[in-house]
């Protein structure tokens, strides 16, 4: 009796499973105190229904007022934290007025961390600085973000070395392999920051959005820039009820997927 040998085919190596991406949502809003650009009212409830409708988990808002009689001297970030219930907050105060201040603040549903505040004031000119927090996004596979939230002069050259002195800061040089995203008022009508500065420092442009004025947006002050293992999944500027009349801007909403590792 004769055997016969059987050729098995060779073994595949066993697959890798990879974890599906995760994603977030984000928005940037200059609030303008809660003031509406076209009544010129303050009413904050206003902003928080705009906010909520959009069903964000980040939020970075500009011209957030602390203490100052014109919003009822009001602590902004935490007012619209209470209300929206967003338990991660950080403030900063960037303008002092005769009563109070206003400035940059972010709003999470993730834990912040490592929040620090970058000086981008040009001499002779209004007091500018940029509020970076380090964002754990609470995942099973857990990524740091870091959030970069500003608002920027409104002379181009000012405009330019402001956002080189960000980008050239230790915060952002020590955070170099991790995903970035600067978003925030960049007083940039003709978009010239995004190819002169973002795009050669590896940024990525959430699209061009008319922002202002509210009521009848024709120009796009306001930008979400973004760098490092993310995605864009989709972005838009919502003109909704309340939002034409909350602020004399409307908000950037933007959507992305961040990949996990394997």
């Amino acid at each position: 009796m004769h055997s016969t040998s059987v050729k098995l085919p060779p073994k595949r190596p066993a697959a890798t499973w990879s974890p599906a991406p995760v994603r977030f949502r984000l928005i940037s809003y200059n609030i303008h105190k809660g003031i509406g650009g076209f009544d010129r009212r303050y009413r904050p409830e206003r902003i928080i229904e705009t906010l909520a409708a959009c069903r964000v988990d980040v939020v970075l808002l500009q011209e957030v007022d602390d203490g100052v009689p014109r919003s009822d001297h009001h602590r902004q970030v935490d007012l619209l934290g209470d209300a929206l219930g967003f338990p991660h907050r950080a403030f900063q105060a960037s303008v002092k007025v005769s009563r109070g201040a206003y400035g940059n603040a972010i709003l999470s549903r993730f834990p912040l961390a490592k929040v620090e505040h970058v000086d981008l004031t040009v001499p002779l000119k209004k007091r500018r600085r940029a509020l970076v927090a380090d964002c754990r996004l609470p995942f099973e596979h857990a990524r740091r973000l870091l959030l970069c939230n500003l608002h920027l002069g409104l002379a181009g050259f000012e405009r330019k070395m402001q956002l080189r002195r960000l980008l050239g800061s230790g915060v952002l040089v020590h955070h170099h392999p991790i995903p970035v995203i600067a978003a925030g008022d960049f007083n940039d009508v003709y978009h010239t920051l995004c190819r002169r500065v973002m795009r050669p420092a590896g940024f990525e442009t959430a699209r061009r959005l008319k922002t202002f004025p509210a009521l009848l947006p024709l120009r796009g002050l306001d930008h979400v820039y973004f760098r490092g293992g993310l995605r864009l999944v989709r972005s838009f500027a919502p003109r909704t009820p309340p939002a034409p009349h909350a602020s004399d801007h409307l908000p950037i909403v933007a959507e992305f997927e961040v990949a996990v590792p394997a």
